[in-house]
């Protein structure tokens, strides 16, 4: 495992009022350097902050398979507007296509995936534009229906997780000033979040595995229950109905930690 120095971290450390797009590369070279020996990255996925030649060109090189958003930039409303009518499928409430785009320092061509949809303008800004895009930059070669799935997963697998994070552990505020004492507050938070999941993946079954944490506090933590010691064992009282669920749990555990 690779444990970075004090120096990486507060290089790699942004504060709260960084732009999203700053030192977004190096973080995903640190990432791989925190992979397990015989590991990797095959797949990223990102917001239009990470749409960037230096990124792109990193993802192709190192055989990263990206979706990432795209800037709605003068370039790729040009190439928007160069899709052919006919290429336009319906998509849900819109429309979606596709077509090839390069940016001034990539090295390859990638993938741009459009999604069309119409937008109800503001009453009182007659400037907006009556119809909405979202794209998406990739070099995945399935479909495009089958990619904007998957880049949208990371609402649940991303996003959310974060937010479980920050509002069930309790980060959504840092303790002082001192950016590496507040450093290191959050990197325990973080520690206990990766216990909490740990802990659902491998010892809960899967009707809990998308639980955020106050459910499974008010579900299983708040079980009321009582530790009895007699003739020398100790056990621990429930209701009858929660019998099964904590059998379940603790074999779980077990082969777990058998395996």
């Amino acid at each position: 495992m690779y444990y970075p120095s004090l120096s990486e971290v507060k290089k790699l450390s942004r504060e709260g009022n960084v732009v999203p797009a700053a030192r977004n590369l190096e973080f995903i070279k640190h990432c791989i350097k925190q992979m397990p020996k015989g590991k990797k990255i095959k797949y990223l996925r990102a917001d239009s902050a990470a749409y960037q030649a230096d990124i792109i060109n990193f993802c192709e090189e190192k055989g990263i398979q990206f979706a990432i958003g795209a800037d709605l930039d003068q370039a790729v409303l040009q190439a928007i507007e160069k899709i052919p009518q006919g290429d336009w499928k319906e998509y849900k409430n819109g429309y979606i296509a596709e077509t090839v785009h390069s940016m001034n320092k990539t090295k390859n061509a990638f993938r741009l995936i459009v999604i069309r949809r119409p937008y109800q303008r503001n009453l009182f800004t007659e400037e907006e534009p009556s119809i909405k895009y979202v794209v998406i930059s990739t070099n995945r070669t399935e479909s495009a229906e089958y990619v904007v799935g998957w880049y949208n997963q990371r609402g649940e697998h991303s996003e959310n997780r974060i937010k479980d994070l920050k509002i069930g552990f309790g980060m959504e505020r840092m303790p002082c000033g001192q950016f590496e004492a507040n450093a290191v507050f959050f990197r325990i938070g973080v520690l206990a979040y990766n216990l909490f999941r740990l802990f659902v993946l491998k010892a809960l079954d899967k009707s809990w595995h998308r639980r955020q944490v106050q459910t499974i506090r008010w579900r299983l933590y708040q079980i009321a229950g009582k530790i009895v010691y007699h003739s020398n064992e100790i056990s621990l009282k429930l209701n009858r109905r929660f019998c099964s669920l904590f059998k379940d749990i603790r074999l779980r555990i077990w082969e777990f930690a058998n395996t």
